[in-house]
């Protein structure tokens, strides 16, 4: 039991590490890019909309959708700060 809890973290960690350093070579920036045109194909294809469910999901949670706005403003804030 403890081998595979301890091979999941192990796997996650490295595939972590490997993603990170993918995402920076020629390689996985084209290959990021062409996921992102597949991803964006099969929202237009399909049409699927992503930001007409944020909206009912604003709609329906008010104050959870105020504190993400409120967390938001102040992340800004302190990039700003931070410059």
């Amino acid at each position: 039991m403890w081998f595979w809890v301890i091979q999941a973290i192990v796997g996650a960690i490295l595939g972590s590490a490997a993603n990170s350093w993918f995402a920076d070579t020629k390689f996985g920036i084209w290959f990021y890019k062409k996921v992102d045109n597949l991803s964006t194909w099969i929202v237009r294809k399909l049409n699927i909309k992503v930001l007409e469910s944020e909206k009912r999901w604003r709609k329906r949670y008010p104050n959870v959708s105020l504190k993400i706005d409120d967390m938001e403003q102040r992340l800004q804030n302190l990039e700003k700060k931070s410059r």
